[in-house]
């Protein structure tokens, strides 16, 4: 089947253009290579959003939390519930491999089939694509990008390397659960827009000496049963059992080149598209959500970035009249 629009990305902006395409009667699919809303599935267990429920929502259904914050789990469900109102057509475990232009559109290879499309909206997000340290030991299994749960850690020596939302969450919650934490934060300080809940926590522990914090500092190696790490006192060997790479991630830029996306080359390697319309050099391929800042992954969030879905639909529509 030929589609009006082929969506890459089932998460949250990835869905709410889905809900666009139907309600502007263009046929469409999503193709998502995990599970729905794939990035939100792998934040940590215990995680409470930045955003209030109300700036997360789309398609008009209201997101119902029980706290001012909503949790990772409550996010999980309410998209569930979303993609089940609008009756959404999502395909899983469809991972996309490449793409070439056909007559008049189009084709999309994936791990299930080829998928025809006049129109692509890429919508993959960056959290799927960790920011690599590129040093010695890095591939070891005791090192981790992601996070998900503190059990693992009780009565463990943990390196968190990294001082915003994630490495400070990662290094109280684990703390907290009884394991001896040390940070390696490359800046002088904790990240200044760390929440407002957390920051003052992990700077009183540091302070306390309870969890033990190298400013100025990065990690050189990482080996079974050692992290060795430079300071500006020199360089340091630390007993260690678990390395959590807490550094931030990255849109996925092997995709992008598979796509033949262009990439601006001013350092923030944003895909290069028309500001107004959302569409790129290629002709009726457009890019939406936070992958629109490129590596400046701490200015579109999913709040500010839901207009981006209608703004395509529109573009999409006229090139159509």
């Amino acid at each position: 089947m030929k589609y009006d629009v082929v969506i890459i990305g089932g998460g949250p902006i990835g869905l709410n253009c889905a809900i666009e395409a139907k309600k502007a009667n263009l046929s469409y699919i999503i193709l998502e290579k995990g599970v729905l809303v794939n990035s939100l599935y792998n934040f940590p267990t215990n995680m409470t959003f930045f955003s209030t429920s109300n700036l997360l929502e789309i398609g008009d259904v209201p997101f119902i939390a029980h706290g001012d914050k909503p949790t990772r789990r409550e996010s999980l469900e309410y998209f569930r519930r979303v993609q089940e109102s609008w009756d959404l057509q999502v395909s899983l475990y469809t991972e996309v491999t490449g793409m070439t232009s056909s007559d008049d559109g189009y084709l999309i290879q994936t791990t299930k089939g080829v998928f025809e499309g006049k129109n692509v909206v890429v919508a993959t997000g960056f959290y799927d694509t960790p920011r690599m340290l590129d040093i010695p030991g890095e591939d070891l299994p005791k090192v981790k990008h992601y996070y998900d749960d503190p059990h693992p850690y009780v009565d463990q020596k943990v390196v968190v390397i990294g001082a915003a939302n994630s490495a400070c969450d990662v290094a109280l919650e684990t703390y907290y659960k009884g394991a001896e934490v040390t940070m390696v934060i490359r800046e002088s300080e904790i990240y200044p827009k760390v929440k407002y809940w957390i920051r003052p926590n992990i700077e009183n522990r540091i302070k306390a000496g309870e969890i033990k914090a190298y400013f100025n500092s990065t990690v050189e190696e990482i080996k079974a049963t050692e992290v060795i790490i430079n300071t500006p006192e020199g360089r340091i060997t630390l007993p260690n059992d678990f390395v959590l790479s807490m550094t931030g991630y990255k849109p996925n830029y092997t995709l992008f080149d598979r796509l033949g996306l262009h990439i601006s080359d001013d350092g923030h390697k944003t895909p290069i598209h028309d500001e107004k319309t959302l569409e790129t050099p290629l002709k009726g391929v457009y890019v939406a959500g936070v992958i629109n800042a490129g590596l400046q992954t701490s200015k579109l969030f999913i709040e500010n970035t839901r207009q981006h879905s209608a703004t395509i639909m529109e573009s999409i529509l006229k090139s159509m009249h």
